[in-house]
């Protein structure tokens, strides 16, 4: 058997009239159709709301914006200009309606923060390109085969026709025009491509299509079709072009903080890297850094294809950032610094403590010594004495002597002890 054969997918052809039947169900939105459109819009507003991807993946499943951009490529590849206008309509219909429900939905949300599932989906770029065209070559390979599989619902996930089509509306609830404008031209992207894929896909299976009254119309279809793919493309090649060299410039930069940025006696207490502004600021903690070791740092940029960009050094714990607060980072260094510091006070006054109880003790010991010389040793604590329902603070002493001791002179150390030591509780053993 050839290799070649098992490329081969003429002969898993779907019959022409179920393949247009099947485009056809799928354009139309009334009903049931639109009904779960409006209710895929929802669901996608709301995982964007709060930035889960799985409430995302489950509105991309639900939605069924796929069947008229495919009844478009199919409509342009057979010259069934009556399929087209009835897909172009549906097309517009549902992205009137996607984009009115999900800025109503912004509107009355309080959640207004926009999240990484939103940021993700305002600058589309040459890769989007090309997710859109190959998940559009599988979606229409699908629906022309007689062996479907679990094409579409993979397909629906990988070209994500609807979170664009709701972060539009986010951009136009919160009046945020670049977000509304990239979104957009992500859901546009995702629009032709597919569209084009499709187009491509019929015209190699070789269905019929209808011949347009006059060659100069069908001439104008062609052109037409490929004007609005490349107006489509060439910007999406740009912005792809400019996402590679920001992240090359991110790579070269950190890959300079990392061997260079390195000064004795200094710690890196936060990094920005602005590839857009084609910047770098580091702040540092500890001793003041000299202006020849910055420009000694400076000078090493060019070896890491940083030889136009800015570098700015913050020094000390607290710094301003552009909007006159401090930064968190360095905030939460002063706050781990003064606990820090509460700690080891709080452990000195124990360590005095200990020692002006010896230097006491000691003293003590030496009075009572001067006038009871039959003492042998003696031994002064402050300390904390419980029971089974309290418990009491109290100076203790124990006294060991060499003779008897007589009552009197038991009560005479006590009183005396007391009020040398200054205490309000004490408890005196003789032994």
């Amino acid at each position: 058997m050839n290799i070649i054969d098992n490329f081969r997918i003429a002969d898993e052809k779907e019959n022409f009239e179920t393949v247009t039947d099947n485009i056809q169900k799928g354009i139309s939105f009334r009903g049931t159709n639109l009904w779960i459109l409006i209710f895929a819009i929802f669901i996608a507003s709301l995982g964007l709301n709060v930035n889960s991807t799985a409430v995302i993946i489950g509105a991309m499943l639900v939605s069924p914006l796929m069947g008229p951009i495919m009844g478009m490529g199919f409509g342009m590849a057979i010259n069934d200009l009556s399929l087209l206008k009835k897909s172009l309509y549906s097309y517009f219909f549902a992205a009137v309606v996607g984009l009115s429900t999900s800025t109503i939905f912004f509107l009355i949300s309080p959640i207004n923060e926009a999240h990484s599932e939103i940021l993700a989906r305002t600058s589309p770029n040459i890769y989007d390109v090309l997710i859109a065209l190959f998940g559009g070559l599988a979606g229409i390979l699908a629906t022309t085969s007689k062996l479907k599989g679990n094409v579409i619902p993979g397909v629906a996930i990988a070209t994500a026709l609807m979170p664009p089509l709701c972060t539009a509306g986010y951009g136009l609830a919160t009046l945020q025009f670049p977000f509304f404008f990239g979104a957009l031209y992500l859901y546009l992207i995702n629009t032709v491509f597919i569209a084009l894929a499709t187009i491509l896909t019929v015209r190699f299976l070789k269905f019929r299509y209808k011949i347009l009254p006059k060659k100069e119309d069908q001439t104008r279809a062609k052109r037409i079709v490929w004007v609005v793919v490349l107006l489509t493309f060439l910007p999406s090649v740009y912005f792809g072009y400019d996402l590679v060299q920001q992240n090359k410039f991110e790579q070269n930069a950190n890959q300079f903080i990392e061997f260079e940025a390195i000064f004795p006696n200094d710690y890196l207490l936060n990094k920005t890297i602005d590839a857009k502004k084609n910047s770098i600021t580091l702040t540092y903690g500890g001793q003041i850094i000299e202006e020849a070791e910055i420009e000694k740092l400076r000078s090493k940029m060019p070896r890491y294809n940083l030889k136009k960009t800015t570098l700015t050094i913050q020094q000390g714990f607290s710094y301003i950032t552009d909007n006159n607060k401090i930064d968190q980072k360095s905030n939460q260094l002063s706050i781990a610094l003064s606990e820090s510091e509460k700690q080891i006070n709080a452990q000195q006054k124990i360590i005095d403590s200990l020692v002006d109880n010896s230097t006491l003790s000691q003293q003590v010991h030496r009075e009572l010594k001067a006038q009871y010389p039959q003492i042998k040793s003696s031994t002064l604590q402050n300390a904390t004495i419980y029971s089974d329902t309290s418990k009491r603070i109290a100076w203790i002493s124990v006294i060991n002597s060499n003779a008897r001791w007589d009552a009197k002179d038991k009560i005479k150390i006590k009183n005396w002890l007391k009020v040398r030591i200054d205490a309000k509780e004490l408890e005196v053993y003789f032994e």
